[in-house]
């Protein structure tokens, strides 16, 4: 039996001094033992870190395999035109089996890299795959094709590591990518077998292989995420919303994004992109500027990101908080992507939007970023996405600020929602969209600072419904407006300051009150131009 070494493995002992020396008295005799849950000890059945670039101990079937440095010494299968599995150990009825795995390329599509559990043969196991399009299959093969048991979707692009662990306890089957459960299956036909690695008409790079005899929990203690945990006081993931972010509705009570989940240091685009895509509940926390690939990314529910200090951000391309789009879809489906934060990130050079909430995505908060210098819009809210917050955020050298509503001829998903709060907000120097609103009501913009904004500034049209109140205008010829392109809006603007040549208010119609939704207190509108801009944008929280 092999045991990883503690400088690889990082495995996190949290043991009192006498259970210190138990273990150690243990270890002697040759029994490695981890924490496992509700204080149970977990035997470890079999380990390889591949360091001392031995692999008697894995019998072969078909691909390329070898052994590399990958930072560290691992087993690469590099072979993409066969069906290629390795296998290990004496063979057990309960296990875990976990190892940690780099994606490298699939041919074709159907393809997954995979780790294995009671693998009776090269031809008979159960498995745990991550697939070439962004999915998880769990399945299991008895002589014949691979047969899926269940199927999940992970963010794991290729050439970035990735944590799979696959427990086989009794008849049930669990499948963990990067520590979070993502597929389960009840099935009984194998009882007994060795563990396994697996390349189905794909590549990848395996490395520190572990197999228990007890199952683990979402966060696994015996391998921490590959990404470190951020130490306290580093990465502020608290916080409470103001506005419509702060309603209870749809289901949801309040935004709290991650909360009540693990948090994690993100500093490459791999470590992100998987971040952002798992389930449940994360608290995501970004060092430096990543450069990600161009387009769009999806976050899933859950998620609050949050930059370290001042210097964190994303450019490259952009974040998208939505279900792909459906224009057949007309209310809020069940698996809207709903309670998202993210704070304290500069965006740059986005290919397409910076942020995008569309199709029905709700209670989202967007606070103290800063966003400049992108395509298309900054931050656009569209598709029936609703009980939303954008707040104490930094805007500038851009044109298509923000966009609420995309399309005047919407109305199907867009009518009776889009109610979006934003406040706090410095509009500085972006011509138009600050924000263009169409459909939403009541859409409450308060305690902003605009200056030099030369098109317009806030835009109320295809009826939808604005109270504009509190802001400080410098310099903004047409400030508010309900007839600024297309069908009219509706519009009250009141309580605002207009200065050095600012125009006046073009509004006409009644609004929903936003204090029948939320109590909030109004800032003395003399004082935004000052608040706003030594509190607005990143390291400010």
């Amino acid at each position: 039996m092999r045991r990883s070494k503690a400088r690889k493995t990082r495995l996190a002992l949290a043991l009192t001094t006498t259970a210190l020396t138990t273990a150690l008295t243990t270890a002697a005799a040759a029994l490695v033992l981890l924490v496992a849950p509700g204080g149970a000890s977990a035997a470890t059945l079999f380990s390889d870190d591949f360091e001392d670039g031995n692999v008697t101990d894995w019998s072969r079937s078909g691909g390329s395999w070898s052994l590399v440095t990958d930072g560290s010494r691992a087993y690469r299968q590099s072979g993409t035109s066969a069906d290629a599995r390795a296998l290990a150990g004496a063979g057990w009825s309960d296990q875990a089996v976990q190892a940690r795995v780099k994606p490298l390329a699939f041919n074709g599509s159907g393809r997954h890299v995979a780790v294995l559990a009671r693998a009776q043969s090269t031809s008979s196991y159960y498995y745990l795959g991550l697939g070439d399009a962004g999915t998880v299959v769990l399945g299991k093969r008895t002589g014949g094709a691979p047969v899926t048991l269940a199927t999940g979707t992970a963010t794991a692009p290729a050439g970035t590591w990735h944590t799979l662990r696959l427990e086989a306890f009794g008849s049930t089957l669990r499948g963990f990518v990067d520590h979070v459960q993502v597929v389960t299956a009840t099935d009984g036909s194998l009882g007994s077998g060795r563990a396994g690695l697996a390349g189905y008409y794909a590549a990848a790079t395996f490395d520190d292989v572990l197999v228990t005899d007890v199952g683990g929990p979402t966060e696994e203690p015996t391998d921490p995420p590959t990404t470190p945990t951020v130490p306290p006081g580093t990465c502020s993931a608290s916080g409470t919303p103001t506005g419509f972010a702060a309603v209870d509705a749809w289901g949801q009570n309040g935004t709290t994004g991650g909360a009540g989940g693990p948090t994690v240091e993100v500093d490459t685009a791999g470590e992100l992109i998987a971040a952002i895509g798992r389930s449940g509940p994360l608290n995501i926390c970004v060092r430096g500027t990543i450069t990600v690939p161009a387009g769009m990314h999806n976050v899933t529910s859950d998620k609050t990101i949050v930059g370290i200090g001042a210097g964190a951000g994303i450019t490259g391309g952009g974040l998208t908080i939505g279900l792909p789009v459906d224009d057949a879809v007309t209310s809020p489906p069940a698996n809207a992507v709903h309670n998202v934060i993210i704070r304290n990130l500069s965006f740059r050079g986005a290919t397409d939007d910076s942020i995008n909430v569309q199709m029905f995505s709700h209670h989202i908060w967007i606070d103290h970023n800063d966003l400049a210098g992108g395509y298309d819009g900054l931050i656009d809210i569209k598709r029936g996405s609703s009980y939303v917050t954008v707040s104490w955020n930094h805007t500038h050298d851009h044109t298509k600020n923000m966009l609420l509503g995309h399309d005047d001829s919407n109305a199907a998903q867009d009518v009776g929602r889009l109610k979006v709060t934003y406040h706090h907000n410095w509009f500085d120097r972006t011509p138009q969209r600050n924000p263009r609103v169409r459909f939403g009501e009541p859409v409450h913009v308060y305690n902003n600072y605009y200056v030099y904004n030369t098109d317009v500034g806030v835009a109320c049209q295809a009826n939808a419904g604005c109270v504009v109140e509190g802001n400080y205008f410098e310099r903004v010829e047409e400030p508010v407006s309900n007839h600024y392109a297309g069908p009219a809006g509706r519009c009250v603007a009141r309580n605002n300051v207009f200065v050095d040549e600012s125009g006046t208010p073009d509004c006409s119609g009644t609004v929903q009150e936003p204090s029948g939704y939320y109590a909030y207190t109004l800032d003395d509108p003399g004082t935004v131009k000052a608040a706003v801009t030594a509190g607005s944008g990143v390291g400010r929280i």
